[in-house]
């Protein structure tokens, strides 16, 4: 088993950086790849039961279904197709700073079939996330 854990503290509100992150189309500020919103979730259309499609040019996509999502405070999800990584659950948790900001508590828990692709995987999505929180604070 594998896990990415990364956090980082926004100058915004945890209002307005849940808000953002919980837009699919926003992850690929984030993550540098193309992502869209395929379904709408039950009762808001990027939550719960929402399904996101992940591309990666050359590779292929898969596709994450929302598992839960409670304003301003957390989303957690799961890979449900197109993927070689198993038991995925990711899981962001949003909290307010004592300077009106937000901080992002971003863990990322899979496993792989393949020898050795989970540690390189986790190690792609670490660097991923670290070019990613400035850009998306510059966003906000």
């Amino acid at each position: 088993m594998a896990t990415v854990h990364e956090t980082y503290d926004f100058d915004v509100p945890v209002e307005r950086l849940y808000e953002y992150l919980s837009v699919h189309e926003n992850l690929k500020m984030l993550f540098g790849i193309d992502v869209e919103r395929i379904s709408e979730g039950s009762s808001e259309p990027n939550g719960v039961g929402a399904v996101r499609k992940l591309s990666f040019k050359g590779i292929g996509a898969f596709e994450e279904t929302i598992t839960e999502a409670v304003p301003n405070e957390r989303i957690e999800y799961r890979i449900t197709k197109g993927s070689p990584l198993r038991d995925h659950h990711g899981i962001m948790v949003f909290s307010s700073t004592a300077a009106l900001g937000s901080h992002l508590d971003y863990t990322i828990n899979f496993d792989a079939a393949v020898p050795g692709l989970a540690r390189a995987v986790a190690a792609g999505l670490s660097k991923s996330l670290q070019r990613g929180f400035p850009k998306v604070a510059r966003e906000l």
